[in-house]
């Protein structure tokens, strides 16, 4: 696959100097284990700004061992837990992961989820339908997140968003924003699709002229 790193982090040995057992982690940049590629292996990873990857994990492949990934460096913030096997929708941990590391299976932290293979399937299918129960409920209360225009002064075409978009080319609104309205949330959107390249963020309000980013927004998601 294109797009490669390896990210080595060695655990220590044991007290009786016995190698700790090997696992091994790949997590991609975008769904389906698609995208840049990052593979960790035997041990623990505590920044991912370490390699260029913070806060873009999409999809992950457990290969062997049981990994805890965490929304901040050094293992801090929310975290859960990942058995082996493929998974190739983080859901609402997407984008969301600072640092991993190897531990024991079935190791409870008071937080965070441990997903067995064979349970792993099921338990994603109902919380899918539960978020997504939860996210029509939602907009239906406060209706649409986002609206774009493709003219300033909220003027022109509109294009409602009310959940990440990776690229606006899926919904024919690429490079189109001249002006927007931000109903709730704070957002942030970016000149490339994946979020990459330039990036603004915006809250809550009505922003009539994008100035210098007017034709610019490629991707959108929320991060408050």
């Amino acid at each position: 696959m294109k797009n490669t790193l390896t990210a080595a982090f060695l655990l220590a040995a044991s007290l009786l100097g016995q190698a700790a057992t090997a696992g091994e982690l790949h997590l991609f940049s975008r769904e389906d284990f698609r995208g840049q590629r990052v593979v960790i292996a035997d041990g623990a990873a505590h920044n991912f700004t370490d390699f260029g990857f913070n806060d873009r994990a999409s999809s992950i492949v457990v290969r062997s061992g049981a990994w805890e990934l965490c929304e901040h460096k050094d293992f801090q913030g929310h975290c859960v837990v990942f058995e082996r096997g493929e998974y190739p929708d983080l859901r609402r941990f997407n984008n969301n992961f600072s640092s991993a590391r190897e531990i024991e299976r079935h190791r409870d932290r008071g937080q965070g989820y441990a997903y067995g293979r064979d349970e792993r399937d099921e338990r994603w299918r109902e919380e899918r339908r539960d978020e997504r129960r939860e996210e029509r409920r939602y907009q239906r209360e406060r209706g649409d997140a986002v609206e774009l225009f493709n003219d300033v002064g909220m003027r022109g075409r509109r294009v409602a968003v009310s959940h990440d978009v990776r690229t606006l080319r899926d919904i024919g609104f690429n490079d189109n924003a001249n002006s927007l309205v931000i109903n709730y949330g704070t957002w942030e959107v970016c000149e490339h699709g994946d979020y990459g390249g330039q990036c603004r963020v915006y809250g809550p309000g009505r922003y009539p002229d994008l100035q210098d980013f007017i034709d610019r927004i490629s991707s959108i998601r929320r991060i408050r």
